[in-house]
């Protein structure tokens, strides 16, 4: 925020510096020469409202700071970024449940309002499917799998180190899929009853670029 101040001359830190800086950090520089097409903004747009309608009315995640359809330097389209009220040393099944059910939002947006699926939501399926399988594989959530962990704490290693059967990963497998399907229905609910918001929400973002 300080190097922003000094690069505009000024002397005293204002608040957009240190909202600017807060999205450099978290999410990275971003790109506002990179030339986009209409038709790409609106797509975003409403990826990115769906994200952020489901952190509006999840009880165990975010709230949203800022919402935007400004290119990153990560290669993202736009962002969605939220600010928890407090921090939190624990990670609970529902809080992972609903973490999930945020990621699906973008994708789950795009195919209810726009009528698409695009390759923009890569980031967040792999978001997705690391935290099914961390429920299921690492911290014992799954009562078919049960409470066994298959993480290596020693960090020697980065996946699965005990050794289980083929039978077992086919059923890691599965529960994987049934927990990231549950949730994206889940989800695709919500976004289908808040159309009318996610509507209104890309408008703006399409007029502003940034909104908080």
């Amino acid at each position: 925020a300080a190097i922003n101040a000094a690069r505009h001359n000024r002397k005293f830190i204002c608040n957009q510096d240190v909202k600017e800086s807060f999205v450099k950090v978290g999410i990275g520089a971003e790109k506002k020469s990179r030339v986009i097409s209409e038709k790409e903004k609106r797509i975003t747009a409403y990826h990115e409202a769906g994200h952020a309608i489901l952190f509006h009315v999840l009880p165990d995640v975010g709230p949203v700071h800022t919402v935007s359809i400004i290119p990153t330097g990560v290669g993202a389209a736009g962002y969605t970024m939220p600010l928890p009220e407090k921090d939190e040393m624990f990670m609970t099944r529902g809080k992972m449940l609903q973490e999930i059910m945020v990621s699906l939002g973008g994708r789950i947006a795009e195919e209810v309002n726009y009528g698409t699926l695009g390759a923009g939501a890569l980031s967040d399926l792999e978001r997705a499917t690391e935290t099914a399988y961390a429920m299921v594989a690492y911290y014992g959530m799954s009562k078919k799998i049960g409470p066994i962990s298959y993480y290596d704490s020693s960090g020697t290693r980065d996946t699965f180190t005990k050794p289980f059967s083929e039978q077992t990963a086919r059923d890691i497998d599965t529960e994987v899929r049934r927990i990231i399907e549950e949730a994206y229905a889940k989800a695709r609910g919500i976004i289908e009853r808040k159309s009318e918001q996610i509507n209104r929400m890309a408008d703006l973002l399409l007029e502003k670029e940034t909104i908080y």
